[in-house]
Order: structure tokens, then C-alpha cells, then sequence
């Protein structure tokens, strides 16, 4: 069965696994830059260096159908560049997946597939898609919901070892990202893990800090241009390197409610 994801993320990447695990051919939809920071465990590293691996599951940048095929041909996942998800429309996938997480719907049909699935709030069930996977960390996290709507986004990330909002990074300026620091390693509350560049006039570099102690599970690549505010890493205080290489619980919680739904609506 051929099925394509929007977004290549974490939680995308996860499901990707899952379905590539179960026998799918798939191919996922990026943007040209993408801001994946748990870059470790996200296929959308193939539009930087032409192939990724997540796992035991590889993935390769295609530009077209043939690419595509010579790349299910060798077990492995298709990566396109094509922020509009243009092969929806002129390779008709028997399944449609919406993870690009944005919180909304950007543009995703019921009737683009035969299986439409969407992730999180912003969608509804039976009306944009035909199920909608719970996102937030819980209970009901991974639950296939068939009428309605998931549960509305907190603005709170997940509680993980007793921190919310103090183990992401986020960018003190608009400017240019330098990591000083990789995935895996150990900081200290207050290390600077990462600077980024700003105009001369507006102070030139300003540190990035770690505001617990930790890992670093995620961080941004060096070079990306940045937005004050914007989600640059995340510091795991399990300190479990382990973590940092794998998918996570939640992502594999999403991928298995995924996996769910297509079989529901598919037999």
C-alpha cells in the first residue's frame, strides 16, 4: 500500500517508521529548509545530505516518480521537497497523512485519498479527514478519534522528568543559528549550547542556554535562519543518551493509532 506524509519531523518520522515496518511503500512531503530539531530521528535530514536514517529504516531525497520507485525498490523511504504536497494530486496515494503539526488545517482534503488521517487539533473527523490521532501527551495519546476533534493544543510542551516549558531552547533573536554543542551531549543549566547572529546593530551574537541540566535530545543545524521565539532544541533531563538516537514513546504511540486507522478505513 502507497501512502504519503505530509511533514518529515519526529512525529512524522515515527510513523514513517511504523508503516515502513508494516509493509508500506511511502513517501513523505518537505519544505526546503526544514526545522526539524530532534534531527537524530527525522527523515526530513535527506533534504540536507541526500539520504537519512532513522533506526533500522533508510530514506532518500527524490525529485520525481522514478526516483521514488528506485527507492521503494531498495526498502527504503522517499523524501520530496514539495511544500504544497503536490504528489498527492499526481500520484494519488491509497493514504494521506497530515503531520506537518501546525496546529491547523494548512490544506488537507477528505477527499485528497481514499484514507485522509490527520494529527492533533485543527482538524475534524469525518469533515477534513477521516480520523483525527490524539497528540497530547496522556491518556487518550495515540487514540484514533472517528467524530470530532483532538484535544485543543496547551501551548505546553509534555511534562518529561518533572519539565515543561524550561527543557525546550527557543531563539533570543531573529538571526543566524550556530549549534556549539551536539545531540547527545550533557549540559549544565546555563551552558550555551548554541549562539545566534544578528545584525551589528543589534548586538551581533547572543547565547543560546540550556535552562536545565540534561542531554541535548534536539538542536538545530548550523546555518538556519531564525526567528525570535522559534523552537531551536530540547534538553532531556532523563539523561539517557539513547533517547536521543530512537523514537520516542509518543512518536510510536501516533504511529501505532496511524497504522490503526488505515486498517479501519481500508478493509
Amino acid at each position: 500500500m502507497f501512502a504519503v506524509i505530509k511533514g518529515a519531523g519526529d512525529l512524522a518520522s515515527g510513523i514513517a517508521l511504523r508503516l515502513h515496518h508494516a509493509g508500506f511503500d511511502i513517501a513523505m512531503t518537505e519544505i526546503a529548509a526544514p526545522l526539524s530539531v530532534r534531527r537524530t530521528v527525522c527523515f526530513s535530514q535527506s533534504v540536507y545530505e541526500g539520504s537519512s536514517r532513522v533506526e533500522d529504516a533508510g530514506a532518500v531525497l527524490v525529485s520525481e516518480e522514478t526516483g521514488m520507485k528506485e527507492a521503494w525498490r531498495a526498502k527504503r523511504i522517499a523524501v520530496f521537497v514539495d511544500p504544497d504536497a503536490d504528489i498527492v494530486r499526481s500520484l494519488r496515494p491509497a493514504v494521506l497523512i497530515d503531520a506537518i503539526m501546525a496546529k491547523k488545517n494548512t490544506g488537507t482534503s477528505i477527499t485528497d485519498a481514499p484514507v485522509v488521517i490527520a494529527l492533533g487539533p485543527g482538524f475534524r473527523a469525518g469533515v477534513d479527514c477521516h480520523a483525527v490521532i490524539e497528540t497530547q501527551r496522556g491518556h487518550t495519546l495515540g487514540r484514533v478519534i472517528t467524530e470530532g476533534c483532538a484535544l485543543p493544543n496547551t501551548g505546553v510542551p509534555g511534562d518529561i522528568g518533572g519539565f515543561t516549558l524550561q527543557r525546550l531552547l527557543r531563539s533570543p533573536a531573529d538571526g543566524v543559528f550556530e549549534a556549539l554543542a551536539s545531540i547527545g551531549d550533557a549540559v549544565k543549566k546555563g551552558d550555551t549550547v548554541a549562539v545566534v547572529h544578528t545584525a551589528a546593530a543589534h548586538g551581533g551574537e547572543i547565547p543560546v542556554k540550556a535552562e536545565i541540566d540534561g542531554m541535548l535530545r534536539g538542536l538545530l543545524p548550523s546555518g538556519i535562519a531564525v526567528k525570535r521565539g522559534m523552537k531551536a532544541g530540547d534538553v532531556d533531563p532523563r539523561c539517557e543518551r539513547s533517547h536521543c538516537f530512537t523514537v520516542s514513546d509518543k512518536a510510536l504511540a501516533i504511529g501505532g493509532g496511524v497504522l490503526e486507522a488505515v486498517l479501519r478505513f481500508s478493509i
